[in-house]
């Protein structure tokens, strides 16, 4: 063992290149780390091996010994002689052992390859025009990488069922699947749902539910993210769109405070699909099915795509800044609520305004739901740690405003700023809201926006740049994928108009608001936006941030990766 814990490395060869790796890893994912391909289809990184597709056959060899001594056997030149198999290995079962060659571009290995391929291809449909998968099927690439380049049969194909619904979300085409096994291993080992197998034999193999069951867990279209061909499709994104014509973004998934890593799909300003992206310290390879369809927020009917002032929408976003700056000017007793769906950038400028007009509390409201255990925890909010860390709020919220209804009723409060959020909804009823001066900044209508005497329309988390602090409290930052609403100047720039017109100089621009933030809190120290990594940032936070009393008797403590909040 090393000093820092970790296993000694393991020498291995591919293609009579030298690679160091971790004892056990596959031979796949060594020849990957010097940028070696070797084909495969049922092969997953997050997946069990069954090494039933073949397509990772390579000629392998070992080291040649003694078998009385033990000693390596050398050749007459004095080099290490090498035991070639007589037969190919499967490179995805195939482990790393100290000395083990393998040969990706053999005559033995491509000839493996194109025998598979031209199986493989036997019974598969030519319908790539047509095929949703076209431009990010791995059965096009690997036929033509890898594939004889002809076909020798002339035999009819094996029609299969077409168009078969698995559930509410997955449709199968049968004739396409190459029986590689990852959705049913996906099912029982991840979602922990059994609910795919396959019946009959040979060719007629087929994917099916079984009897009395559907494909319908709220994992069920990561199936169709690691389907390697066109057989497992979605039916929100089913011949939408061209893959090939989708514009790709980073995005973070808003659905729970575990911060699944996405890739927005878009084109013109259309969003189409989104999809999970990698990254092992947060969510794998995976995401919830629901947080898939939130891009639908962008084009909802209630979306507030103008400012109202006294009701009357005006196409002006600065007099709807100014008429809320001289309302927070005459305001004598005024309450900011915050948003644990708002970004930390956002946060940061809401606590700031809240401190440059004297407000006599800061809130937020919490969403707290019985987690799924993998990737929805009990927190429904993205970005709760994000108020804890800029200091909007020092503990962690509960579910209704009743301090806030308090000064209300009371009359020590006569002006509330909400950032994204129903007051009613929240536990205040209509007639407290008739008494006090509301600022709405939001993305979508409600009945507190339409009680305000000022809305301010925002942006969506598709429309801007950002970052969010997850359970773990891993910084991630998303991009921006799609334009936002004509006239809308954006979150940051609407807060900057507020923070200015309260004798404070504001901040519209995102690079300016970590140089500031960078230097007014700790755990920011030395950072800019551009430099938090792809996979995110694990933040040094106060110990008193990490365990603190939720919602109804739940605490939310520092937790593992994918892990789930503990409630106690």
């Amino acid at each position: 063992m090393s000093n820092d814990n970790q296993p000694e490395l393991v020498t291995v060869y591919v293609d009579d290149r030298e690679v160091q790796v971790p004892p056990g890893t596959n031979m796949i994912e060594a020849a990957a780390k010097i940028g070696v391909e070797v084909p495969h289809y049922c092969y997953h990184p997050k997946l069990s091996v069954v090494g039933n597709c073949r397509m990772c056959m390579v000629e392998m060899g070992m080291p040649e010994k003694d078998r009385a001594t033990g000693q390596p056997v050398l050749d007459d030149e004095g080099n290490q002689k090498i035991m070639w198999m007589p037969k190919p290995a499967i490179a995805c079962a195939t482990k790393a052992m100290p000395g083990i060659r393998i040969k990706t571009d053999s005559e033995l290995t491509r000839s493996c390859q194109e025998g598979v391929m031209e199986f493989l291809l036997v019974n598969h449909p030519l319908d790539c025009p047509i095929c949703d998968q076209a431009g990010e099927c791995r059965l096009q690439e690997f036929a033509t990488d890898y594939g004889r380049g002809y076909s020798r049969f002339v035999e009819e194909k094996n029609v299969k069922p077409k168009r078969t619904v698995l559930g509410p979300r997955v449709m199968l085409d049968d004739e396409r699947c190459i029986l590689c096994s990852r959705c049913i291993r996906f099912c029982q080992e991840v979602a922990d749902d059994d609910v795919l197998g396959f019946v009959d034999r040979g060719s007629y193999t087929t994917l099916t539910c079984y009897p009395g069951k559907q494909l319908e867990n709220n994992y069920s279209l990561n199936t169709v993210d690691i389907c390697p061909v066109g057989a497992l499709t979605s039916m929100d994104f089913r011949f939408r769109m061209r893959a090939w014509f989708l514009k790709e973004t980073h995005s973070i998934c808003t659905e729970s405070s575990v911060g699944a890593n996405t890739v927005v799909g878009s084109r013109e300003g259309t969003i189409y699909r989104i999809t999970p992206r990698r990254n092992d310290q947060v969510n794998d390879t995976w995401m919830a099915d629901s947080g898939r369809e939130r891009y639908k927020q962008v084009e909802a009917k209630n979306r507030l795509l103008h400012p109202r002032v006294d009701g009357a929408e005006t196409a002006d976003p600065e007099a709807a800044v100014a008429a809320a700056s001289r309302l927070l000017q005459g305001g004598k007793g005024i309450a900011f609520v915050g948003s644990g769906r708002c970004s930390v950038e956002e946060q940061y400028l809401f606590r700031k305004l809240a401190d440059q007009v004297g407000a006599k509390s800061r809130a937020l409201v919490s969403r707290v739901s019985e987690g799924d255990g993998l990737l929805i925890s009990a927190d429904r909010n993205p970005n709760v740690r994000g108020a804890l860390v800029t200091g909007l709020i020092d503990e962690l919220p509960g579910r209704e405003l009743s301090a806030l209804a308090t000064g209300i009723d009371s009359g020590e409060l006569d002006t509330v700023v909400v950032y994204n959020e129903d007051l009613t909804a929240a536990g205040m009823t209509a007639e407290q809201l008739d008494k006090i001066t509301v600022i709405y900044l939001g993305t979508h209508a409600n009945p507190t926006s339409d009680r305000s005497q000022v809305a301010l329309p925002t942006l969506t988390v598709f429309e801007k740049n950002g970052s969010f602090i997850n359970q773990q409290y891993r910084l991630q930052k998303f991009f921006q994928a799609v334009p936002g609403p004509a006239g809308a100047p954006g979150d940051l720039r609407t807060l900057a108009g507020l923070l200015a017109g309260n004798g404070l100089q504001g901040h519209p621009g995102i690079d300016d608001v970590w140089e500031e933030m960078s230097e007014a809190i700790p755990a920011f120290s030395g950072l800019r936006f551009m430099k938090i990594p792809s996979g995110g940032l694990p933040l040094e936070v106060p110990s008193r941030l990490r365990d603190l009393p939720y919602a109804e008797g739940k605490t939310l403590h520092y937790e593992p990766a994918g892990g789930e909040p503990a409630a106690v």
